[in-house]
């Protein structure tokens, strides 16, 4: 069970939420909608426990499993598989175990039982938390989730950021937590694995709160919804499915514009009246009394929703290039034992358009990093051609300097702009006042790929490697990136699993990982996209 009474979301002084309360019991499934930047992400942490509110205060009974939108392992040294089933404590338990064998076998009479009573309590507890089926039951749900045995043997620095988050995930729903708050589970997910884990969601016994813009996985699961609205900082509850909150909101917002039309018109009749009656100086009082009733009777209704705001994303005009702007000759990457690919060829023309398809781990991340020099081949090597200017857009962020502001990230990227210059171009993205000077790794997802998105309208690219770059973007920031892709005249390297990119960027050529086959785009592929 979780609990808000007249919680209150504030960042600087901008409101994202007024005082609110609500509940999320045993059996809910709560979608948890709203654009970019209306505070979801905010509030979810608040939630779980890693930020204060301005106001309020939330209660917990039972165990949270929290997945943020971008979980970041501070020991990376661990397995993906430790790291999974250290949910449960179920290593620590099999120390206390240990521990305890070892003095059974050393000591006698009083201190031998005191040792047999602990193996007792830690067996307990190492059997309620599944401990001699845990393995099997975490590699049940990594294998679900696009994450092999093979993957789970390995350290987690040697993992992509992508299967990184899966093991995050795979964690969480490993946990057996009361309460799930999941923020973009859906990212870096196969179709067959955001099946499986939409089936999961559907028959978790716990509360699941989510924000997601996966309109699928909302339809499937959810059975209330709450909507942040950004214009009003209100949270809208909704007790039903997805299709039939989508009905109501729509009935809603026409009534609160027939009830705002009819108080304006009423008002405006008092007033009338009002302007009459006050050319009458035995009338003053009245006229004063009318034009009250005015202003209480447009106090008394909502207005009608102001439309929301969206980015006016666009890619940079290409600087001239030469006829092959980038090559790449033999690569190859291995993490450890890991071999992710071997002997990748690549030369990217002038203006081409070329989408890597893989399954998860097969290289796509590495790839672009390799291109961009985030990352050195283990063999091979990459060669810029005449003229050559890249734009890297990283899926995980990393790009961005999380502890600089929004601000000085932008300068960062585009240290010909002064300031006045680069707060325009951010203010095109809705960065705003405050905004500015806020810290990168305070930003919603959404909000980071914003700015991430941002730094490339001004670095004259003729080359742009996209990674996911409609991750975490509600519906019309997404309209606009794919606008921008559509758009964009220059060359183009894209990593996706939407569908919807890969017709806007349509592609002349596909790079299959991680054999390194190249072959000219065909409908054939587009059937891969989502598998991908």
């Amino acid at each position: 069970m979780l609990q808000a009474n007249d919680l209150e979301v504030r960042v600087g002084a901008r409101l994202l939420l007024a005082p609110v309360s609500f509940q999320v019991a045993d059996g809910d499934k709560i979608g948890v909608v709203g654009r970019n930047g209306a505070g979801k992400t905010t509030t979810m942490r608040i939630l779980a426990g890693e930020s204060l509110p301005s106001g309020g205060v939330v209660r917990r009974s039972g165990r949270i499993g929290y997945l943020p939108q971008d979980p970041r392992e501070s020991d990376l040294s661990i397995t993906a598989r430790s790291r999974i089933i250290s949910a449960r404590n179920i290593e620590s338990l099999m120390t206390r175990m240990s521990r305890a064998t070892d003095d059974i076998s050393r000591t006698s009479g009083a201190e031998r039982e005191k040792a047999l009573a602990a193996y007792d309590r830690a067996e307990a507890a190492f059997v309620a938390a599944g401990g001699y089926g845990a393995e099997a039951e975490a590699a049940r749900i990594a294998s679900n989730l696009g994450l092999p045995d093979r993957v789970l043997a390995q350290p987690l620095h040697e993992l992509s950021g992508g299967q990184r988050r899966r093991v995050e995930l795979a964690r969480i729903l490993f946990s057996n937590a009361d309460t799930l708050l999941l923020d973009e589970p859906t990212n870096h997910l196969d179709t067959d694995s955001i099946t499986w884990l939409r089936d999961f969601l559907a028959s978790y016994a716990g509360g699941v709160m989510m924000i997601s813009h996966s309109t699928e996985l909302l339809d499937e699961t959810v059975t209330k919804v709450f909507h942040l609205d950004a214009n009003r900082a209100t949270l809208d509850v909704y007790s039903m499915g997805w299709k039939l909150y989508l009905a109501q909101r729509q009935a809603d917002e026409k009534r609160r514009r027939r009830e705002r039309l009819n108080a304006e018109r009423k008002a405006a009749q008092l007033l009338a009246q009002s302007e009459r009656l006050h050319a009458k100086a035995t009338k003053a009082t009245a006229a004063q009394n009318m034009a009250r009733r005015a202003e209480r009777l447009l106090a008394g209704t909502e207005t009608e929703r102001t439309q929301d705001r969206v980015a006016a994303i666009s890619f940079p005009d290409p600087a001239p290039c030469g006829r092959t702007p980038l090559m790449a000759e033999g690569l190859s990457k291995a993490y450890g034992s890991l071999e992710v690919f071997t002997d990748v060829d690549l030369a990217i023309d002038k203006g081409s358009r070329v989408v890597v398809l893989g399954l998860n781990g097969a290289g796509k991340t590495t790839l672009l990093r390799l291109l961009y020099g985030a990352e050195k081949p283990d063999t091979g090597e990459v060669l810029p051609g005449h003229g050559l200017k890249l734009g890297y857009f990283a899926q995980e962020h990393d790009m961005l300097d999380m502890d600089a502001t929004v601000l000085e990230n932008m300068q960062a990227a585009a240290p010909q702009l002064n300031e006045t210059d680069a707060r325009a171009v951010l203010g095109a993205f809705l960065f705003t006042g405050d905004d500015d000077h806020k810290p990168a790794r305070v930003l919603s997802g959404g909000e980071k790929t914003r700015l991430a998105l941002a730094t490339l309208v001004v670095s004259a690219a003729n080359v742009l490697l996209l990674d996911e770059p409609t991750n975490n973007l509600d519906p019309a920031s997404r309209e606009q990136v794919l606008g921008a892709i559509r758009a964009y005249k220059g060359a183009m390297v894209l990593v996706t699993h939407d569908e919807g990119a890969v017709q806007a960027l349509s592609p002349d050529r596909v790079l299959l990982l991680p054999d390194g086959d190249e072959d000219l785009w065909n409908e054939d592929y587009a059937e891969l996209v989502a598998l991908a």
